[in-house]
């Protein structure tokens, strides 16, 4: 049986005028994993990617620390949601702009309600589908790569497909896959292994490419 491996994008840029791009710490990140997955002789019968800038700047960044290209098939399914359109549902007021660490945890506040609400069917954020349809679109890309069931499968996306997927698999409720959404950090990888009916969770946001104490404080969140 084969692995899935379902990587959350490198650090992007929170609190700049344009958050969909990679920082210098989210490039790193990634060529790490790139290498730790070159070195355990990894080889991917198949790539996917969301739209996103982050989500391709995070695979070349990989493919430069794996050694040799990775061509991907893009899917919108693997797109993030809209935090802005989120917490505009459930906050009318001026929205906290990140920066500073209390900016920050208001950001992620007002997050955690939007989340919350947008999955129990609560509100209807703007430019966004319903969450059974966000839903929905991350399974379709997973049955599609289960086409490779015997081979090794790279997904490139972000923490809120990623724990959509986490969520389905193991029944969770919608404040469960909230909490499993805001603990994912950046470069991590879930791993699912592949069968013949599916998917089966492996390990969930492990930074094994980072894992070293010369590494640790390559470690982020946002």
């Amino acid at each position: 049986m084969g692995s899935l491996y379902l990587v959350r994008h490198g650090q992007a840029s929170l609190g700049a005028v344009n958050y969909d791009q990679l920082s210098a710490l989210g490039v790193q990140q990634c060529h790490h994993l790139g290498a730790y997955f070159a070195s355990h002789g990894t080889r991917f019968a198949a790539v996917y990617t969301g739209t996103l800038m982050r989500h391709a700047q995070s695979l070349q960044a990989l493919a430069e620390g794996y050694g040799q290209p990775l061509v991907p098939q893009v899917r919108a399914g693997l797109d993030e949601y809209k935090p802005e359109s989120l917490v505009r549902a459930v906050h009318a007021g001026e929205l906290p702009q990140p920066g500073t660490p209390e900016a920050n945890k208001q950001h992620f506040r007002l997050l955690r309600t939007g989340l919350l609400a947008w999955m129990q069917g609560e509100t209807a954020p703007a430019e966004m589908p319903a969450y059974a349809d966000f839903l929905a679109g991350a399974l379709a890309v997973l049955a599609e790569a289960h086409a490779h069931q015997q081979g090794h499968v790279l997904i490139v996306s972000s923490g809120g497909p990623i724990s959509a997927l986490v969520g389905h698999l193991l029944g969770a409720a919608a404040p469960g896959v909230v909490e499993l959404n805001l603990r994912i950090r950046n470069s991590a990888v879930t791993e699912l292994q592949s069968h013949a009916k599916g998917h089966g969770l492996l390990s969930f946001n492990g930074l094994p490419h980072l894992d070293t104490v010369a590494l640790r404080s390559l470690h982020s969140y946002a």
